[in-house]
Formats: structure tokens, C-alpha cells, sequence
């Protein structure tokens, strides 16, 4: 993606199903819980570099002794960073002499030898890059089964809502944040099942050091998720633990977040992302299983695993863009949808270049858009095969072989065209110079297209800001003279917000919202920005269900092609003389080739639940009243 966002999160969730023991006999280490965590949350690095954080749970220390551990940070290389300190007491221990692959010495000493992990990968949507904002977050208690830790790949859009309960409930939350808000809820109805199960044991004549264990063993996860998520509107995947030793993970509805999980005799193991889970675990693509939307995979300290529905599902909206760029390519599915978007553009690319394939050349914008590239490249090579099957049979015998051979030899010219150099940081304030400094962001390779004879098409996953295409990408391609340059976007047009998780909270900053926006100025049809802001803050303080998505009307009276075209204007850089064409992918297009993911709000404005709706309102009504700020 040309245009970096910050989007989504990462959690990775270990519970080990045998003693330590056991694995320092099979496998040579204690540590090979805390390895695995180590691997799934570098082999997931792609969905957080904001900050990371672990938390180690043992089930069976002696009171005066920790059971939770967390070590969390914001360092450059945060991961690295938590490891390095998570490391440094068992350095120190050898240094000393410590047999440090005693088991039983780590156990009781060690505060990251245990039996459940739980570790997460901040990208931040909302909040600064503060230590305070990196899950886990903890909610702490001496009664071991009151311990609550979170972590999660979420956003909620109704948190002002939720805040409002915690409030109404007596609470005083440190925090308006729907992290906070979210670690109150469950433990709020954590809280109430302990204390439900207290006095049924009290009544029942156990004494108090007796019903701890009892509460342990019988606490039903699966009633406190289902009333702590009743409210819940937004898109989560949701990891946590409790101080005793059990875990869950549990799933939207919609299945916006994604979560995977693997289980064997030993281990029981849940990432975001699928091939993660096979890579670092060594385990084929189908015995890596979803957590279905609705649904809590519920991990007890017995070694019981159980699969609940704690919410009814609604119909399947699964983030589109995991599909399109956030996910790792190395999953099956994955990588063979990108190559269908890449493959379903290609009519559209061969009617842009006028099927001149003699003067045009094929690229991609590195890195990520290189699937969808071979998946156009092989759309093209089709339709060149039964190009020339027709010139063989036209042909009816009378062919040369030099004929024949010029006719089997036609192929798309195919270069690496953009590079992408270096991270430069652009450390100067004003902007020209800080402009100037990104174009150099990429570099070209020169000598492979023609001056003013050879077309180049170039693809890229999605335009989003378009700024790094305008200030850096197209003025650099410029330099090379092509006749024109076609710009092909393997996503469709992002025209609306999302509010799911990934950071795409502001109307202006689209390039199609703008492009739309000019050429109603253009049309003299600037009123319907006055209609829709009208309707907008007519619904301002509707409750959230009965909202209505109006920015809709904004977009309406163009086609896509019209936009496109507009878009393509506003991204011309000024000394480029070269035509500029923007091509975008069809809805139809996108899910045809992610036919199980149909979460598409972001070029739609269908949003999946009714706080989408007023995320967009109030998107609209910011930027109309000149507000930087969030609408979420």
C-alpha cells in the first residue's frame, strides 16, 4: 500500500496443557511456551509497531508469592524490547551460577515461567503512544478468580454509551477509553459471578479458604461473556485471562476482527492471523480453525476446551482489507484472493492500454501489491493465449515461421519499475523541502521505458490519502517520460470511515471523498453538501439504531469512473506532463474474489452495525464545522 494506515492489532494466547516439566523433557526447554509466544507475535510484527506487551498467569504458586506477571513497551522495537527485559532475569540468574533450566527453579522464580501467556501488538487507533494505552490491561484483586486480563484487536463504537453504565453502576473508570470500558464490563459481571458463587457455597456450609477452588473450577465464563458483551457495537477479537488459570478469546458477531486457534495434547494456541499459527507450530492449513463470529473458545484451567456462541451471529461482515493488504499473503486463501483482484482488473487494464501490449509495461508498487500484480499478469497472458489461438487459426497454414514465431512470442512487458529505497525520515518542518524529501522515498529503475512512446501501468492495493502517489510515486515515474502512466488500484474506492480498528476516522483525508466533493463544487451541486449536513445533525442525537448513513447522497451523482477521473486530476503532480489515469476495482469485482469476507463499508458506507452510521454522520459533520478530529 502506497499510503501507509495504521490498522488493527495483534494478540497471540499460549496455554500450555502439561507441566513445564514435560517440556524440558520433549522438547529441551521449559521455555518453550514462552518461544512460541515469542514467534507468533514477531511472525504477526505486520499488525503493531506502536508498542507490545506479554503477561505470564501460573496456576499453582503458594500465597506471598506472583501468579500474574506483565512486562509492556513502546520502544522502537517493542517486541524486542519486551523479550530483552523478560529475558534479563534469567541472565542475570546464570551470571550467579543458577541452574536456569531447572524447571522448578523458574517455576518459583522466574516471573515468566508458567502456564498461560498472553501477549498483544498495539497499533493505535485511538490514544497516545503511551505505555498506558498497551495491552494487556489488568484488573487486579487478591481473590485469584476476580484477576482480569485483557487484550484485544477491537474498537467499539458506542463507548460513551458503555462509559455511561459503568457510571450508572456506581463505578468511577479511570479512563474514557473503550479499553477501559471493555476491561470494567467483564469485570463487572466477573465480579457478580464470584460473588454469586460465594454465597451459594457459604450457603451450602464450605468455609471460605474452602470455596476459592470451588469458585475456580465452576465459574462459567461463558454466562459472564454474554452479559458483558450484550451492548457491545464495534468490531472485536478479545484474549483474556483470569487469575486462576482460565482463558478465553471471543469473537463479534459479524466477524469484522479475525482469530484463529490450534489444539493439540499439549498446547493450546490463538492468533489473529492463520499461517502464523501453521508456521510457528509446524501444523498443516486445517487444523488451524477459525473462532467463529459470535463465538468464545473458553480455555479452563482443567484442560477442558470449550466452544460457546455468546452472541446470536449476524450475516458473516469479516474485514475486506484483511483479505486485501493487513493479513500476512503466506495464507492460502489469502494469497489466491489477491491474485484474483489482481486477475478480475485485467479487462478493464487491457481496455485502458487500448491492448497495446508492444507499448506498455507492467509494474506494481512495492511491496505488498506484488500478488494482485501476478494475478493482472495473468489475467492479460489469458487474453493474449486466445489472441493467438484466433491469429494461428486465421492464419490457415499459410504462416511463416517467422510469423508464427512473432505471434507465440507476444507477452506483457514486465519490469520492477518502483523501488522502494529507503525510510527516510523527514525531519524538516517547512513543506516544500519535506515534500521534496519524500519523493525520494521510492526510486525508479531507468532505461525500460521508451520516452513518450511507452505506456506504464502500475498497481498498488489501494489509494486511500493519495498523498505518497502525489508527492512521491507519480512525480518520480514522471522522470521516466512514459506516454501515460495507469495507476491500478486492487480495492475499490475508500470513500467512508471505518471504526472497526483500522485508522481511517476522517472523511477529508480520502482522496475520493475529495474528489467527490470537488466535483460538486464543479457541478454547481454544492447544496448537497448543505442537504447532507442538514440531515446530519438532524440525527445528531438519535439513538444510534435509528440512524441513517446520509453521506451516501454525497457520492451519488457521480459515476465511479467519474471520480476516478477527478481523483486522477487531484493527484497530477504540477510539473508532470505525462496523462495520468486512475483505475480502480469494482465492489462486484471484490467480492468475487473474497466471496466469505463481505465487510465492504468502507467503499459502501454499509456498515454492520448502527454505530458505523453515526461514525459517518458525525465524520461529516466534522469536516463541515472544520474539526480535526475523530468521530469515534
Amino acid at each position: 500500500m502506497s499510503d501507509p494506515i495504521k490498522h488493527e492489532c495483534g494478540i497471540a494466547l499460549i496455554r500450555l496443557r502439561k507441566p513445564l516439566s514435560y517440556y524440558q523433557q520433549v522438547y529441551g526447554s521449559w521455555k518453550y511456551g514462552l518461544n512460541k509466544l515469542y514467534l507468533l507475535m514477531e511472525k504477526q510484527h505486520n499488525r503493531g509497531q506502536d508498542g507490545a506487551g506479554i503477561v505470564c498467569v501460573k496456576d499453582h504458586l503458594h500465597p506471598g508469592s506472583s501468579y500474574i506477571n506483565r512486562y509492556r513497551s513502546v520502544a522502537q522495537n517493542p517486541i524486542m524490547d519486551v523479550f530483552e527485559k523478560v529475558n534479563k532475569p534469567l541472565k542475570k540468574a546464570l551470571r550467579k551460577g543458577v541452574d536456569v533450566e531447572d524447571c522448578d527453579w523458574a517455576y518459583e522464580n522466574y516471573p515468566f515461567a508458567g502456564e498461560i501467556y498472553l501477549g498483544h501488538l498495539r497499533y493505535g487507533t485511538f490514544g497516545k503512544n503511551s505505555i498506558d494505552f498497551v495491552h494487556p490491561v489488568m484488573r487486579q484483586n487478591n481473590w485469584k478468580s476476580r484477576n482480569l486480563v485483557l487484550a484485544g484487536n477491537f474498537n467499539l463504537t458506542n463507548t460513551e454509551e458503555l462509559f455511561k453504565v459503568l457510571v450508572d453502576l456506581g463505578q468511577h473508570p479511570k479512563a474514557y477509553t473503550d479499553t477501559v470500558t471493555a476491561l470494567e464490563k467483564v469485570g463487572h459481571f466477573l465480579d457478580e459471578e464470584n460473588q454469586l458463587l460465594f454465597r451459594k457455597y457459604k450457603n451450602e456450609g464450605y468455609r471460605n479458604f474452602e470455596i476459592s477452588p470451588l469458585i475456580e473450577e465452576n465459574i462459567d465464563i461463558q454466562n459472564i461473556l454474554e452479559r458483558a458483551t450484550k451492548d457491545w457495537d464495534g468490531g472485536y477479537a478479545m484474549a483474556g485471562l483470569i487469575g486462576h488459570g482460565d482463558a478465553f478469546v471471543v469473537r463479534d458477531p459479524w466477524g469484522i476482527r479475525p482469530a484463529h486457534y490450534y489444539v493439540d495434547d499439549e498446547i493450546v494456541v490463538v492468533a489473529s492471523e492463520r499461517p502464523v499459527i501453521q508456521t510457528v507450530m509446524n501444523v498443516p492449513w486445517d487444523q488451524v480453525h477459525e473462532v467463529k463470529p459470535g463465538e468464545a473458545l473458553i480455555l479452563k484451567k482443567s484442560n477442558k476446551v470449550i466452544r460457546q456462541m455468546i452472541r446470536a451471529p449476524h450475516a458473516r461482515k469479516s474485514c475486506s482489507f484483511e483479505r486485501i493488504y493487513f493479513s500476512r499473503g503466506s495464507d492460502r486463501n489469502i494469497y489466491r484472493e489477491r491474485k484474483e483482484l489482481g486477475r478480475l482488473l485485467s479487462p478493464v487494464v487491457l481496455k485502458s492500454i487500448q491492448y497495446d501490449f508492444e507499448n506498455t509495461v507492467f509494474s506494481f508498487i512495492p511491496n505488498t501489491s506484488e500478488t494482485a500484480f501476478y494475478g493482472m499478469i495473468e489475467g492479460i497472458r489469458e487474453y493474449l493465449t486466445g489472441l493467438k489461438i484466433k491469429k494461428l487459426r486465421e492464419g490457415n497454414g499459410t504462416l511463416t515461421d517467422e510469423n508464427i514465431r512473432q505471434i507465440i512470442s507476444l507477452e506483457p512487458r514486465v519490469e520492477k519499475i518502483a523501488i522502494k529505497d529507503v525510510k527516510l525520515r523527514t525531519f524538516i518542518t517547512d513543506d516544500a523541502s519535506r515534500n521534496d524529501l519524500v519523493a525520494h522515498v521510492y526510486d525508479v529503475t531507468y532505461g525500460v521505458i521508451r520516452n513518450n512512446l511507452d505506456a506504464l501501468v502500475v498497481i498498488d492495493d489501494s489509494i486511500v490519502r493519495g498523498t505518497t502517489l502525489k508527492n512521491s510515486i507519480l512525480r518520480i515515474l514522471c522522470r521516466l517520460h512514459p506516454k501515460k502512466i495507469i495507476v491500478v488500484s486492487s480495492a475499490p474506492q475508500i470513500r467512508y470511515p471505518d471504526c472497526y480498528g483500522i485508522d481511517m476516522a476522517r472523511l477529508d483525508a480520502f482522496i475520493a471523498f475529495q474528489a467527490a466533493v470537488e466535483l460538486l463544487i464543479q457541478n454547481h451541486q454544492e447544496y448537497i453538501i448543505d442537504e447532507v449536513y442538514r440531515k446530519c445533525k438532524e440525527q445528531e442525537n438519535l439513538p444510534k439504531e435509528e440512524m441513517v448513513n446520509y453521506v451516501r447522497e454525497i457520492y451519488r451523482p457521480f459515476t465511479p469512473e467519474q471520480i476516478s477521473a477527478k481523483i486522477a486530476e487531484l493527484l497530477k503532480p504540477e510539473d508532470c506532463h505525462t496523462e495520468i489515469e486512475i483505475v480502480y476495482q469494482s465492489v462486484e469485482n471484490l467480492h468475487q474474489a473474497c466471496p466469505n469476507d463481505s465487510g465492504d463499508w468502507y467503499f459502501t458506507g454499509n456498515y454492520p452495525t448502527p454505530g458505523g452510521n453515526r461514525v459517518v454522520n458525525l465524520s461529516f459533520i466534522n469536516y463541515v464545522e472544520g474539526r480535526q478530529e475523530r468521530a469515534y
